[in-house]
């Protein structure tokens, strides 16, 4: 498992130089394959939950904005 430190940083590495070298989707490939290693880690594996908690905060916050409504209990008019 300590090699997968050395391959998140080559992907780090090759997504970085397919970026100067103007090679967008080398960049994209490089950065996806950094995620899943290190969501592959120990220490991301907690990383789907907090994007998907986030997310579902950012959901709640703008839903009742977008639909028009007010806040439950802020005691808006309208």
């Amino acid at each position: 498992m300590s090699s997968v430190g050395v391959l998140i940083l080559f992907a780090i590495v090759g997504a970085v130089i397919c970026a100067k070298c103007r090679v967008p989707m080398g960049a994209v490939v490089f950065s996806l394959v950094a995620l899943v290693l290190f969501v592959a880690t120990p220490a991301g594996q907690g990383l789907p939950d907090a994007v998907a908690s986030f997310l579902s905060t950012v959901d709640e916050s703008t839903t009742p904005a977008l639909n028009g409504e007010a806040p439950a209990g802020s005691g808006a008019v309208g």
